[in-house]
């Protein structure tokens, strides 16, 4: 949904740069790769995600080093997940969900919109920092996964905090956390994980690279022209609202999140079964 919402909006505030064309599939890996190989000319972007960080090391047999192959160009916007269960679980907090896997090990199934999302990647760094290990329950998209929460087939998940607000304010589900290491304005009074978990930290986030070899007063145009618009009072309330932040900045310090991030999700993942 935060995806959708700045890349339609971006489209529509810098029409005269760019449009969207999905390239689904893969995990991303489709789009990427197209991007990695299209001219250097600053005509063909990537809507960058956390996915490309991760499968940095979930994939071996990728065409393309994203790293090398893709130049960044400024963040869009990070946000928190929300871990969400289905009311009929017997927990309010983090460390009863926890106490309650710990006795009844086979009766918590951890759903995720498939192999290597946000969802599945913050499930799987829950199990390894409390030495848990729930039932994985990956599905071919997060809305079959909601819609399965929703209806008590699974009972955890951590979702988008956009997609899953509406839900949590109809109590249809029970939000115990936040992913971020501070609270996320839209869910004031649920906690951290981090402050029950703690090195806990996941966020959802997205920004904007070009084929390496872009010329550097492209990259600084397209860099200037999108943090103006991130600036627009409009967008940041809106995306407030959804519990999310623009992030804006330089080309290095999109860089550096990046290279953070899959060198993060690298030891996750090599810690884990779930290496492609």
């Amino acid at each position: 949904m935060t995806a959708r919402l700045v890349s339609r909006w971006l489209s529509d505030r810098l029409g005269q740069f760019f449009f969207v064309e999905n390239r689904p599939g893969a995990g991303t890996n489709i789009g990427t790769e197209a991007v990695t190989r299209a001219p250097a000319d600053g005509y063909t972007l990537l809507l960058v995600s956390l996915a490309n960080a991760v499968n940095a090391t979930l994939y071996d047999s990728l065409n393309f080093n994203f790293i090398r192959d893709i130049a960044p160009v400024v963040g869009l916007v990070r946000g928190p997940l929300v871990m969400g269960v289905n009311p009929s679980v017997p927990a309010t907090t983090v460390p009863e969900l926890i106490a309650f896997a710990r006795a009844s090990p086979d009766e918590i199934n951890i759903a995720s919109a498939g192999n290597g999302t946000p969802g599945h990647m913050a499930a799987e760094l829950f199990q390894q920092l409390t030495d848990l290990d729930l039932v994985d329950v990956p599905y071919q998209g997060g809305a079959p996964a909601l819609s399965d929460l929703l209806a008590g087939h699974v009972q955890v998940m951590f979702d988008n905090l956009p997609t899953s607000l509406e839900y949590i304010r109809a109590g249809k589900v029970r939000p115990l956390a936040v992913t971020t290491p501070v609270r996320a304005d839209a869910l004031p009074d649920v906690p951290s994980l981090s402050e029950s978990v703690p090195g806990f930290e996941v966020s959802s986030w997205f920004g904007i690279g070009v084929p390496t070899g872009t010329p550097k007063h492209i990259i600084d145009k397209l860099n200037t022209q999108i943090n103006a618009a991130l600036a627009d009072p409009v967008l940041k309330a809106r995306l407030d609202g959804l519990g999310n932040t623009p992030l804006g900045g330089s080309p290095e310090d999109f860089g550096n999140l990046v290279a953070d991030e899959t060198d993060k999700w690298a030891r996750v993942i090599k810690g884990s079964s779930m290496k492609k």
